[in-house]
């Protein structure tokens, strides 16, 4: 497995539900018929607020908001707002505020009620005024067609009551519309709709509780100016700018708090996932530290939006975490927002183009594992910082190299800095924690795939033309292109390796991870998976598979025999032409060893009986430890095969390592398939903590450690002993686990041998790099040893596999 891989979805954006706290009060405006027996095509009720002078408010007044989402006005004479507690009594009345005048079209309209004793601002100009002392908690309001007070005490008998227009239950509200009055409202807090005033008729669905945000016909607010939707003039933009709210690191200054009016011109539309849409400033400051753009996050509403509208938006400031127990960088948001679209066609700021030029060499300040959320940015020294400082924004790469290939969720990455060191065949490669390479980026489509095709690329193709769009950031790559266009892919025809074939005195000894096999698996990936062993391995004498199944797949019903999903695949092979392979595995402890649920995962030895011989030698089990036994020539194992101390604390939810004594040529080759803990739980490169924190490296040094004593015995008994220890270690050359294998001499890691440009078996978040290794005892002379990665999968779209499998021919 790679680096820490959240679950993932399509699209790979976020999907975020609001979760209101608890409300308690009810508001009903009567207009036309049935309130809630269909939802209202007219006026609603948008926003209401009980706590005006509580404790803590910062408002004098209660008040009730009304929105007109239609394109003509509507006339409020003889309508009125009438409030009911939220558990009334008997004796308990209505209160009535009778309504005139009119609400603009696609505008708001004001009722201020009763004062409190408390508060420090007033309400803007109400459009009309009544005296109704308003829970702060939970009540029921109406918008009624009439001024009579209505006599209904329970939501059915409302709901029969032709007169109420819209209604709103919030808190603990008996009397409200749909499956459970609106949450949230509290001293501070209003329940409001979405800027689209969408009705559904229920009201736990349609509000969510946010600060309190009253606007009047003249779309006048609290902040002064005016706001979306006012009727009263053209309305003008407040006092904040985006630069304002993005401020100089990567927490807004002005976090949690209501903005009035901000400006800017629409550059992006997400209408699926984490819904919303980018505004950028075209008038920025002269701060380069400053993001001149932010994302609007419209909730479940889908935007209604376009690119080139010039907007001003009055929201909510918060700061979001895509993978927050990751330690993912934030996203500075406005939420709960209210649109005012001023002008359409307007041509979006011009983007910021990414290049070797504009990317800083140093990756990110070093906070000494701490976070880095407060420190100032400074784009010129840190690449992070310049993407958090570019963070909302337009910004665009040109003819730039393909470092991973396009995957099943309709992404790419690609290398804007020609800086970052290159694969021989056109990827990035990754040489060490202190060398992320920063130029990495990925690329999403941002307008549907039925508008916009996503392209097939492969590593070493070439993104040609503009790929351009605003600088997202989520938890599956970190800062992320969202391109309204997309370039053209150039294909740089990059094709899968064959591996040279083995002399008849060598013996060939491959591993591959073949991804969670499992008997309803497609035929299809069986077929590829045994024509690439066959074809481009070159039908290895030894095979060490990783991830095989048992005989039931991921369903946890108590299976451990894989015997099903490892004969399939023997005879997949033998179909495309490969020897008739025998084998030899342990069976795990049921849902002992990691992995996907249910799979119980284990490592499988594959052998051609024509060319090498296994030798059997009872007692192996899944609890029992394997040992060495002998000296010299006499040297063996106690079982083969054998587990290595299968119930050290170091292999819990892990895989132990399978070992296995096999004969070639009439010597003794001893073989250790490993499948290490994962890296689940790591802090990304991304990481708002620097340096990140790799808390998995912890169990892999464990496991190194106690298989570095395994082989240090055997080499014991028999200095000339000849081992091979193969698989997926989940770790790379430079790691601290590696290092421990290695060390005193016991293994030379043959991956080191290779150029760097040619150490990679993976690709994640667009670094090549090594998880898989094959490390050989001093017994196999260097001239005797020759290892390739034949890279078949990692680099392309189409893959049997997510890894890329390894070979190595060895002169006993």
């Amino acid at each position: 497995m790679p680096s820490p891989t959240p679950a993932r979805r399509s699209r790979r954006t976020l999907l975020r539900v609001t979760a209101p706290a608890a409300v308690a009060a009810s508001l009903v405006l009567v207009p036309l018929p049935g309130a809630f027996a269909a939802p209202s095509t007219g006026a609603v009720i948008a926003e209401v607020y009980g706590g005006g002078g509580n404790s803590g408010a910062t408002l004098k007044n209660d008040f009730i908001e009304l929105g007109n989402p239609t394109g003509a006005a509507f006339g409020l004479s003889g309508y009125s707002v009438q409030y009911l507690p939220g558990s009334p009594g008997a004796t308990t009345q209505w209160g009535v505020t009778p309504l005139n005048g009119s609400i603009p079209a696609g505008g708001r309209y004001l009722i201020s009620e009763a004062p409190g004793a408390g508060g420090t601002a007033d309400l803007p100009a109400a459009d009309a005024g009544g005296s109704l002392n308003m829970s702060a908690t939970s009540g029921t309001v109406a918008l009624v067609n009439g001024t009579a007070p209505l006599s209904c005490k329970t939501a059915a008998d409302c709901a029969a009551d032709t007169r109420i227009v819209d209604l709103v239950g919030f808190g603990s509200a008996v009397v409200r519309e749909g499956s459970g009055p609106a949450a949230g409202a509290s001293n501070s807090a209003s329940v409001a709709r979405g800027s689209s005033l969408a009705d559904t008729d229920d009201n736990a669905k349609d509000f969510t509780a946010g600060d309190p945000t009253p606007v009047n016909s003249k779309g006048q607010t609290t902040g002064g100016g005016t706001t979306p939707g006012g009727g009263g003039g053209t309305p003008v933009p407040g006092d904040v700018r985006i630069h304002d709210i993005q401020g100089t690191t990567r927490i807004s200054p002005l976090n949690t708090k209501t903005v009035t009016n901000v400006p800017g011109i629409v550059t992006g539309v997400r209408g699926y996932g984490t819904k919303g849409f980018w505004i950028q400033d075209p008038n920025p400051d002269n701060n380069p530290a400053t993001s001149e753009a932010v994302f609007v996050f419209t909730g479940s509403a889908a935007p209604t939006v376009k690119v080139g509208d010039s907007v001003l938006v009055t929201a909510k400031v918060s700061e979001y975490y895509p993978n927050s127990a990751g330690g993912s960088q934030s996203v500075t948001e406005l939420t709960g927002p209210k649109v005012t679209v001023l002008s359409s066609g307007n041509a979006v700021p011009a983007p910021v183009v990414l290049d070797a030029a504009k990317i800083p060499a140093a990756y990110a300040p070093d906070a000494a594992g701490g976070s880095i959320d407060n420190l100032p940015l400074d784009p010129s020294k840190y690449a992070l910082d310049l993407y958090e400082s570019l963070e909302g924004m337009n910004v665009e790469v040109r003819d730039v190299p393909v470092v991973q290939a396009t995957d099943k969720y309709h992404e790419l990455w690609v290398d804007a800095s020609s800086a970052d060191p290159r694969t021989n065949r056109g990827g990035v490669v990754y040489l060490g924690y202190d060398k992320p390479n920063n130029g990495r980026i990925m690329i999403q489509s941002l307008p549907p795939l039925t508008e916009q095709p996503f392209p097939v690329a492969n590593v070493g193709d070439k993104l040609t033309g503009s790929t351009a769009g605003p600088l997202d950031y989520n938890q599956f790559g970190g800062y992320t292109i969202a391109a309204n266009t997309v370039g053209t892919i150039q294909d740089n025809g990059l094709q899968r390796e064959v591996a040279d074939r083995a002399l008849p005195s060598e013996l060939a000894i491959a591993t591959y991870n073949v991804e969670n096999l499992a008997p309803g698996d497609p035929d299809a990936k069986y077929s590829e998976l045994a024509q690439a062993v066959v074809t481009n391995l070159r039908s290895p004498d030894i095979v060490a598979l990783e991830e095989i199944q048992d005989n039931s797949g991921a369903v946890d019903d108590g299976t451990v025999d894989a015997s099903v999903t490892v004969q399939k695949f023997i005879d997949a092979v033998k179909a495309a032409g490969g020897p008739a392979y025998d084998w030899r595995s342990i069976d795990p402890v049921n849902d002992k060893d990691g992995g996907q649920p249910g799979g119980n995962i284990r490592q499988v030895f594959l052998f051609n009986p024509d060319r090498v011989s296994f030798t059997d030698i009872a007692g192996g089990d899944s609890t029992t430890a394997v040992d060495v036994t002998g000296t010299g020539k006499r040297t063996s194992l106690t079982a083969s095969p054998g587990r290595i101390d299968p119930n050290n604390e170091a292999w819990n939810s892990s895989r132990k390592p399978l070992v296995g004594q096999f004969s070639f040529h009439n010597k003794p080759v001893f073989v250790i398939a490993n499948h290490f803990n994962s890296k689940g739980g790591d802090q990304g490169i991304d990481s708002r903590f620097q340096a990140p924190t790799r808390s998995s490296e912890v169990q892999r040094q464990k496991q190194a450690e106690i298989e570095h004593a395994f082989i240090a015995k055997l080499e014991a008994a028999d200095p000339n002993a000849r081992i091979v220890s193969l698989g997926d270690f989940n770790d790379y050359q430079f790691s601290p686990a590696m290092q421990t294998l290695t060390k005193d001499g016991v293994l030379r890691d043959l991956v080191n041998d290779l150029p760097a440009s040619e150490r990679y078996s993976y690709v994640y978040q667009g670094n090549s790099q090594v998880l898989d290794h094959i490390l050989v005892s001093p017994a196999f002379k260097q001239q005797h040893v020759r290892y390739d990665v034949v890279h078949i999968n990692s680099e392309f779209a189409t893959q049997a596999s997510d890894h890329d499998p390894q070979v190595v021919r060895v002169k006993p």
